[in-house]
């Protein structure tokens, strides 16, 4: 039976329960977290949870307990479900308190967590994934990892309904990020993916990414770009905690590469691979 967490303990999923004026449930008056799992560690940790920290700040939301303490939990519910390789996913509301939309006073915040199983597909990899474009209709605070989705998962639908697996943002004619990822061109062996502003998530395998093109001696830089440079690139690729480094063959007709993943994305997919592999290595020392 899967175990979950709830506040400072945990019990059955089939205990666990939502009060109906839990403000994450009616307002999305809340953030959350979703981490890799490889081998039973959490991959890249440490700037998952500063990430937390930021977005409860932003907020103005108070953590039921230290982020210390938190990990412990987060890692106590991965050897509580025997998790190998999956996601943990754990979120933090404003709490319960009568609906109005002004912050409520002195209401305790409710934090949850799950896990799922999820194994690494390395063979669907090379054939990468086609995109559309949409309008990138959300709020000015993209910034943050809040439970306000509802903009992603329109534009998310439109992907899925189209025979797409991700939708790439724009706002007029400078592309953004995905529904749910980061996106990066290659031009003449340059990587460029759009700042880190409010208009966009900082992911953090996007900053990994940067991590791993400074091992590699391979050049990049944080710039607005547009639609057209995006169907002109050399090579495209998106970056999320679920799908890693995941080339972009195709973008709504537009064939990119020759419909090939692209030197940079493979050397860029190699080095992530190597450092999930050190991952379990160390894991099962």
């Amino acid at each position: 039976m899967a175990m979950i967490l709830y506040q400072d303990q945990f019990i059955d999923r089939e205990q666990a329960k939502v009060d109906i004026e839990d403000r994450g449930y009616q307002f999305g008056d809340g953030i959350y977290e979703a981490m890799m799992v490889y081998s039973g560690r959490i991959f890249l940790l440490e700037p998952h949870m500063k990430r937390l920290e930021r977005s409860a700040r932003e907020l103005s939301l108070s953590l039921p307990y230290s982020v210390g303490h938190l990990t412990e939990n987060i890692k106590k519910l991965i050897e509580l479900n025997n998790l190998e390789d999956g996601v943990v996913y754990f979120q933090i509301t404003r709490g319960a308190a009568p609906r109005q939309h002004f912050f409520p006073d002195n209401t305790p915040t409710v934090i949850t967590g799950s896990v799922s199983v999820r194994t690494r597909d390395l063979t669907s990899r090379p054939k990468g994934i086609k995109a559309c474009l949409a309008d990138d209709i959300r709020w000015l605070r993209c910034d943050i990892k809040t439970l306000n989705l509802l903009g992603n998962v329109l534009a998310k639908q439109k992907a899925h309904v189209s025979g797409a697996g991700e939708a790439i943002l724009h706002r007029e004619s400078t592309v953004t990020e995905g529904s749910s990822s980061n996106v990066f061109i290659v031009k003449n062996g340059q990587l460029v993916t759009h700042p880190a502003d409010h208009f966009i998530l900082n992911g953090i395998t996007r900053l990994f990414v940067f991590d791993l093109a400074k091992q590699l001696d391979i050049p990049y830089v944080e710039r607005k770009f547009t639609v057209d440079e995006l169907l002109d690139a050399d090579e495209v690729f998106i970056t999320s905690t679920s799908n890693e480094v995941n080339p972009v063959l195709q973008i709504d007709d537009q064939i990119i590469n020759n419909g090939k993943q692209g030197p940079i994305s493979e050397r860029l997919i190699a080095a992530f691979d190597a450092e999930v592999e050190r991952i379990r290595s160390f894991a099962l020392s």
